[in-house]
């Protein structure tokens, strides 16, 4: 399919069999709750940006018998003392018709006026019908934020888990620590030679499997590094994780735990291994399997080098790190030169062709136009530190051969990298008519005839948060589509003015935080930080189902940890292959369950359910967490964070 999905298409049977056999007692297959008639961003707004409450009639759809036709009277109420502090009329969205991507007739109330901070809600006045309440201040998104950054210490690999730093039900011990796991270990073909092991410890597990991959950390480290240079006021040094309160600001110390295992899968030559499986268990520190590693390719290699690069640069000027950066700085030019003296060495994780069945899930491997965005993304990081025009060459040939600013830069599994583009244009160096071209065409991307920020203007998106489509990891997408919104207001781009393109990148933030047709937040168990009503159960090998304490907010002691964002809508949704015949053993009794609807069956917003089965149900596609999910969020949220 042209969406692959990041967390990968194929779950090792094992490990799912063993899955299977914890869900029998306990499974959600309904919706999520129904969605209250007027949604909102749950945490809240900022006191100078837009705010903006949607009403909803559902037309098609699940929820398709809850029709509602508001009031003309609408109001902004404070909930502490009850009063009314904004009237006005909700106006009806694109004439009444039914938006097709959601199956909902909309209306929206605008109540920007109301700057005061405080606590509110809004109200049909006639028919008495309320929204969540939500806070008005400007730091309101700053706790959200903070747990939302918390996972990436949750999804640590071999690092204890502990009191204060892990809220309580979720403290663990360091896990794949143990004999033949990460310390000791061994190449994938060749599991019984010792001369092979490795010690590849520490890392973040990539998503709800516990895999670690290179090339995709190196893409968080560089996202993380953004969220950074981007806002670097937000990022205190009060996070709450183990090296919090040592002076340096949380999110270096988190990246640098990110660039320590990435550090470990260098090869002296320059190369870095590929990708790492690791067996599963709940808790983490439970999992007693071996761990084994795929061998170098040029993919992964040219992707380290950026992340390293982008390292070395940030890190040097940070006194306490200084000497790391001017190791990343000779791991970066050694990654480079190695991947590209060697151009086509390919190796494909969990492939038949390869003999790697069963060696991590997702497919890391890339090739062709993909292979070329992450070699132009590596090479502005690599002349951002070295000044050499050999590789500003190389973005510019590359860029003119692929042309990769359209106006749905914002998706795909390079999603960054418009913004990345942007951020070379700005740097000292580059030739002047290339960086004119690139801002002309980021411009173009978002304010020419089809561009995305008239898609907002015009309001053509019933939840003003303008989409390509919905599919795996579509939340993803929406968070690296503000993204695209919010590096326009940075770089002071022409066509709009900065709070236009802070208010774009606002609604997918707002889309987030509750304001689709579901009424969720997309983030996990997040009642304590002012949610009414967040994801309560996702698929993660933590947090599997059937378990006592992790399955569900609504049905265990714990459920899953706070702050992870889940895939999203994705209308792609199918059960295993093997369904459509038969799966055999418990695989075949779970296939005679009846089909989920949602997420089947209904419009594309509505292709959620609250479910985290494994095989052969395969829940991944719509509610499992990845870091590249988590990362572009951070990095969206941290603009509007204080």
């Amino acid at each position: 399919m042209l969406n692959m999905p990041i967390v990968g298409m194929f779950r090792i049977l094992v490990f799912s069999f063993a899955l299977c056999l914890l869900a029998c007692s306990s499974q959600t297959e309904t919706a999520s709750d129904r969605a209250p008639q007027i949604v909102i961003d749950q945490f809240g707004y900022l006191p100078e940006l837009e705010k903006r409450a949607v009403i909803r009639s559902p037309e098609t759809g699940y929820d398709a018998g809850e029709s509602f036709t508001p009031s003309s009277r609408y109001a902004v109420i404070n909930t502490a003392t009850d009063e009314a502090v904004f009237e006005g009329a909700p106006d009806i969205w694109n004439e009444g018709r039914v938006h097709e991507q959601s199956g909902d007739k909309i209306w929206w109330f605008d109540f920007s006026a109301v700057s005061e901070e405080g606590t509110y809600l809004i109200r049909d006045m006639e028919r008495r019908v309320d929204s969540h309440p939500f806070d008005i201040a400007l730091d309101v998104y700053t706790p959200v934020l903070k747990a939302a950054f918390k996972t990436l210490y949750y999804q640590r690999a071999g690092f204890e888990k502990r009191a204060p730093y892990a809220l309580p039900g979720y403290a663990d011990g360091a896990s794949h620590l143990g004999s033949g796991q990460d310390p000791q270990a061994r190449l994938f073909s060749a599991k019984e030679d010792a001369s092979t092991e490795r010690d590849l410890r520490g890392g973040w597990y990539d998503a709800g499997d516990y895999n670690k991959y290179t090339s995709w950390t190196a893409n968080y480290i560089r996202t993380l590094l953004h969220s950074y240079i981007e806002n670097p006021s937000v990022w205190t040094d009060d996070f709450g994780i183990p090296e919090s309160g040592n002076g340096v600001p949380d999110i270096l110390d988190e990246v640098k735990w990110g660039l320590d295992w990435l550090e470990r899968m260098q090869n002296e030559d320059g190369s870095t291994l590929s990708v790492m499986s690791l067996s599963e268990a709940s808790p983490p520190s439970a999992a007693d399997g071996p761990s084994y590693y795929g061998p170098a390719n040029t993919s992964a290699s040219y992707s380290s080098a950026g992340a390293f690069a982008m390292a070395a640069d940030v890190y040097a000027k940070t006194p306490t790190y200084r000497e790391d950066a001017m190791r990343y700085k000779s791991r970066a030019a050694r990654a480079w030169n190695w991947a590209e003296a060697n151009p086509n060495v390919v190796f494909k994780n969990n492939d038949a062709e390869y003999g790697s069945e069963g060696l991590a899930a997702g497919q890391q491997e890339v090739e062709g136009e993909r292979l070329q965005k992450k070699i132009l993304i590596s090479a502005i990081y690599m002349f951002k530190i070295t000044g050499e025009r050999k590789y500003a060459r190389q973005v510019e040939a590359i860029y003119k051969q692929i042309n990769p600013i359209t106006p749905w830069a914002g998706d795909g599994f390079e999603g960054d990298i418009a913004p990345t583009l942007l951020y070379f244009s700005r740097m000292r160096g580059v030739p002047s008519a290339f960086k004119t071209r690139i801002r002309r065409d980021y411009q173009n991307a978002l304010t020419g005839e089809n561009g995305v920020l008239i898609s907002v203007k015009e309001k053509s998106h019933a939840y003003a948060a303008p989409m390509g489509g919905y599919y795996w990891g579509s939340n993803a997408a929406a968070a690296r589509r503000g993204s695209v919104f919010t590096q326009a207001a940075q770089a002071q781009m022409r066509g709009a003015s900065e709070a236009e393109f802070k208010n774009a990148g606002l609604g997918y933030l707002n889309y987030l935080h509750g304001v689709n047709p579901q009424g969720l937040v997309y983030l996990s168990n997040m009642e304590r930080y002012g949610a009414e009503s967040s994801v309560s159960e996702f698929y993660h090998n933590w947090f599997v189902n059937g378990s006592a304490d992790y399955d569900s907010t609504k049905t265990s002691t714990y459920g899953p940890a706070p702050g992870f964002l889940v895939g999203g809508p994705n209308p792609g949704y199918e059960r295993a292959e093997c369904c459509k015949t038969t799966c055999g053993g418990y695989g075949a009794k779970m296939c005679k369950r009846p089909v989920l609807s949602p997420p089947t069956g209904q419009p594309p917003m509505k292709s959620y359910a609250e479910f985290n089965d494994g095989w052969p149900i395969n829940s991944w596609s719509v509610t499992e967490n990845s870091n590249s999910y988590q990362t572009a969020y951070i990095r969206l949220l941290s603009k509007y964070a204080r």
